[in-house]
């Protein structure tokens, strides 16, 4: 009793040099792995940085204007929203009240 197909009862295998699982293939067949290079080439240069690694005019001020106006547009849509018109009410109240305690003050000293 055998373990399943035989050789010669496979069909798909007619040459008798074709490569079964488990054989040893020529080595000019298997490609090397190529040998890795001895010194890391530099990345490309960028438009945001010098060659020595400082940061251009051009991008510093690119960044201040995008922060600056993110800060605006975030103070916008905080002004427009029912919970930034809130803050902004106890803030004019906590003023009022300051401005007012500070009339007290200097009514009792007699200023």
């Amino acid at each position: 009793m055998t373990d399943g197909p035989q050789p010669a009862d496979r069909p798909e295998q007619t040459a008798p040099d074709a490569a079964t699982d488990g054989e040893v293939v020529d080595a000019e067949v298997v490609s090397p792995v190529p040998a890795l290079p001895s010194e890391v080439p530099a990345p490309p240069p960028s438009f945001d940085y010098d060659e020595r690694g400082v940061p251009t005019l051009d991008y510093v001020r690119d960044k201040i204007e995008g922060r600056y106006a993110t800060g605006i547009g975030a103070a916008e849509l905080t002004g427009e929203s029912a919970a930034g018109r809130t803050i902004e009410q106890q803030e004019a109240e906590r003023a009022d009240k300051a401005k007012a305690k500070l009339d007290e003050i200097r009514r009792s000293l007699g200023l």
